[in-house]
């Protein structure tokens, strides 16, 4: 297993793990709209050029993925077979790594998982919203970690 920067190659990859791992950790979010070719366009025109990206990789398999923008987590998103496995925190350490001044993320109410996940990686809860600010326009929490040589 390593974490690599992620590539053009691997917009395709990308888009096929952020889709499934949507509708299978999310299942409260409306139903997807966008073809696997359309995520794939966006993760190539938007995602890797706009964010940092990295890949965790097994050999040639990409099993998920992380984007950063500025000191904000835009995406972390594993393939729902290689949760529990150590992944996320891998491609998470490596975010941090990145970002020593910090991180926030944004992450829905509902998504207790992923909140007791960054919970336990040291992040705490600065605000919550009633979905306003985002298009889902479903209640989510803003989060933050600062590295304790900061705080």
């Amino acid at each position: 297993m390593s974490i690599r920067p992620a590539d053009a190659a691997d917009a395709a990859v990308i888009a096929r793990i952020h889709l499934i791992s949507r509708a299978a950790t999310m299942p409260y979010l409306p139903p997807q709209r966008r073809s696997h070719e359309q995520v794939t366009r966006w993760v190539e025109g938007v995602l890797l050029r706009e964010c940092r990206t990295w890949v965790a990789v097994c050999g040639p398999e990409v099993l998920g993925y992380a984007a950063v923008e500025g000191d904000m987590l835009e995406h972390l998103y594993l393939r729902p077979d290689f949760r529990r496995q150590g992944i996320g925190t891998l491609l998470l350490n490596e975010v941090r790594r990145h970002n020593s001044g910090g991180l926030s993320l944004h992450v829905f109410q509902q998504n207790t998982e992923a909140r007791a996940f960054y919970q336990r990686h040291g992040f705490t809860v600065l605000d919550s919203s009633d979905g306003s600010r985002n298009m889902e326009n479903l209640p989510d929490m803003t989060l933050r970690w600062v590295p304790s040589s900061t705080r």
